[in-house]
């Protein structure tokens, strides 16, 4: 009715207009012309009385056709309202019901509907009491209702009833049957393509070992599993190398896969057994990237991160992150040098042409860290550049080492804070980084964006925060020390490189700190480059004092080791309560007493460091501490690995911890 009102008025208020423009007329005219007043006026009259039969019959008939109208549109609201082919209903902000349309009964006729309602209806309030008084709001939501998934639209409006009480709200929701959408979503997630690729490891080496006539015969057991692991996920296998796979299947079986936790890992490494081989498999999948060709070349980065990490695994890469599977088999060591002698002569190029080198380990750093830094010091001297060691000089695990450099007259100024090499660093500074690879694990993160000039020295299994903007990596997992890689490489450079006797038995005494006195992880390398150390002079009787506790610091190796709980029947668990500086020492000292008990595989002692929960991880090799801890952001090897953790109480992290730890059980049953 409001609107009738307004079209009536419009009518009457252009009917005074043209009579005052009339009017205006006839006055200018009888002021040209006096005789013209007296014809004017009753002119003028008669159009009044003209306009006032006229207006008043087409305000009838208007009116009358508005009515018709109006009555016309209400109904056919109601009607479109009432049979609407949406279900449909309407209630009050306490979940009673006030209507429902016909298709909302029938829709809903054998489901139990009221449960959802009264959760739509407290979603409605609470969106009520964001809407900041206004007077209408819709508001979007999905739900799954018996087989069928609904797209809810809500809209809440002031209940006119109850103007006086401004929290009063009808709520009207429309259901709207978004479950074949959904199904044809899925289906077209599920068609899309996901990019594989199958590394052999260590082909070329294990077939060298393998009779001529019999290759042919080991090579079609390997690509028959291979195949036949395929076909489960009707994907199909692309041979573009003798070692390589490329392996092209649809979305839909991804999930399958991870079920199946790659169960071509094992099925490769049985095959191998029962030809007495050292065979493993490195597995890449990516589903990132607009095309194949792009999916691929995230493929190929993701098998650099998993040959990175030793190999013998999976990873995938879906939304930015990696999943891995696998990686319980021990590193098998490389015995081809070319790679170390490429590395050599790529580095001697990279610091001479360098303005200077800074070279850092990781934070908290150990003997094997530092003894690793003064060997690409001394490279760098020889190659007349100058380098500096940025590192922490109070960490007690190198307080040794560090007494001797201090005492040394060639090492003033060679040892600097983060806060110098601030003030030194620049775009030709060359930043070699030793015994790690990982951003937040750097003794300084912030020098990495000072230069684009980066060189990677490292033996730990590639994790997924690696610095990738590296111009260099020598990364080699089979190897027991960053100490050990340097050393391969000062031999293989073609400037001769004599080391000082205090960096010979520095890096001495990294490769013996990382492979507990030639225990772990030692290869033929391993002691090839002990050998060349031992022939510069290396005091080894001085190394052991390096590493020898006092009285105090064994009391606090042996509470620890006293406090260890049992999980899993050969896991050992502990805490160092003690909040100083040489808590990661103690640590470290303490995982290794408990590996000397007999019926302990592996032990984790956690201790805290400032704000941080730390933990060492060690075993024997019959479990791979490196998997645990690597989900909880830490890394490592299969015997030896570490992670540090913010903003969680020490107990925190041991209940995730020991949850970790029987998911890897789980994992590996």
């Amino acid at each position: 009715m409001s609107n009738n009102k307004k079209v009536l008025e419009n009518l009457v208020s252009r009917t005074k207009i043209y009579l005052i423009i009339i009017l205006i007329l006839l006055i200018v005219i009888c002021i040209y012309n006096l005789t013209f007043i007296i014809p004017s006026i009753i002119a003028y009259i008669a159009i009044v009385g003209y306009s006032y039969l006229t207006n008043n019959k087409r305000k009838s008939e208007i009116s009358e056709h508005l009515q018709d109208l109006t009555l016309t549109v209400d109904s056919a609201a109601k009607n479109t309202l009432i049979n609407s082919p949406l279900p449909l209903i309407i209630l009050e902000t306490d979940g009673n019901v006030i209507w429902k349309s016909s298709k909302f009964v029938t829709e809903f006729a054998n489901i139990d509907i009221n449960n959802y309602i009264d959760d739509l209806t407290i979603t409605m309030k609470q969106e009520i009491e964001k809407s900041e008084g206004k007077k209408t709001r819709t508001v979007e939501k999905q739900i799954k209702i018996g087989k069928k998934t609904y797209k809810i639209l809500g809209e809440f409006v002031k209940s006119k009833s109850n103007r006086k009480k401004s929290d009063e709200y009808m709520i009207i929701i429309y259901f709207m049957d978004e479950t074949a959408n959904i199904k044809l979503q899925k289906e077209y997630e599920n068609s899309q393509i996901c990019v594989g690729i199958i590394n052999v490891d260590n082909y070329e080496e294990t077939m060298q070992r393998v009779e001529n006539e019999r290759k042919p015969e080991v090579i079609a057991k390997i690509e028959k599993s291979i195949y036949e692991w395929a076909n489960e996920t009707n994907g199909i296998i692309i041979k573009p190398e003798r070692d390589t796979y490329v392996y092209v299947f649809e979305y839909r079986y991804l999930e399958k896969i991870k079920e199946n936790k790659f169960s071509i890992l094992d099925t490769i490494k049985d095959v191998a057994s029962e030809e007495n081989l050292q065979l493993t498999l490195s597995i890449a999948i990516s589903t990132e990237g607009e095309t194949e060709k792009e999916k691929y070349k995230s493929a190929l980065a993701t098998v650099d991160i998993i040959l990175g990490r030793g190999g013998d695994q999976a990873a995938i890469r879906e939304n930015g992150k990696y999943q891995f599977f696998g990686g319980r088999a021990e590193e098998v060591e490389k015995r081809t040098k070319v790679k170390a002698r490429v590395v050599a002569h790529a580095l001697e190029k990279l610091i001479k042409e360098a303005e200077n080198v800074i070279i850092m380990g990781h934070t908290n750093p150990d003997i094997d860290a530092l003894g690793a830094g003064l060997g690409i010091y001394r490279l760098s001297t020889v190659l007349e550049k100058k380098a500096y060691i940025v590192t922490n000089k109070e960490a007690k695990a190198i307080s040794g080492l560090m007494e001797n450099i201090q005492k040394n007259d060639i090492y003033q100024g060679v040892i600097i804070s983060k806060e110098e090499a601030r003030e030194i660093v620049n775009e030709n500074t060359l930043i070699v980084v030793v015994d790690t690879h990982k951003k937040n694990y750097v003794e300084d993160s912030e020098l990495l964006e000072k230069t684009n000039k980066i060189v990677i020295i490292d033996h730990h299994r590639r994790s997924a925060d690696y610095i990738n903007n590296s111009i260099l990596t020598f990364q080699e997992v089979y190897a027991s020390s960053a100490a050990e890689l340097v050393t391969e490489l000062i031999q293989y450079v073609e400037t001769k490189c004599e080391l000082k006797l205090l960096e010979a038995e520095a890096l001495y005494a990294g490769i013996m700190v990382d492979t507990k006195n030639f225990t772990f992880k030692t290869g033929v390398r391993t002691f090839e480059a002990a050998a060349y150390l031992r022939k510069l002079g290396v005091d080894i009787i001085k190394i052991k004092k390096w590493f020898q506790s006092d009285m105090d610091d064994y009391n606090k190796i042996a509470e620890v080791v006293r406090n260890s709980v049992m999980i899993n029947e050969s896991i050992a668990v502990s805490i160092y309560n003690g909040q100083e500086k040489d808590t990661n020492l103690i640590c470290a000292k303490s995982a290794d007493e408990l590996l000397t008990i007999g019926n302990i595989t592996a032990s984790f002692v956690l201790g805290k460091v400032g704000e941080k929960v730390i933990i060492s991880g060690r075993s024997i090799g019959d479990i791979n501490v490196q998997v645990i801890l690597e989900k909880l952001g830490g890394g490592g090897h299969i015997t030896l690995a570490g992670a540090q953790i913010d903003g969680k109480t020490i107990e925190e992290v041991k209940e995730e911890l020991i949850q970790k730890i029987n998911e890897y059980f789980e994992e590996n049953n």
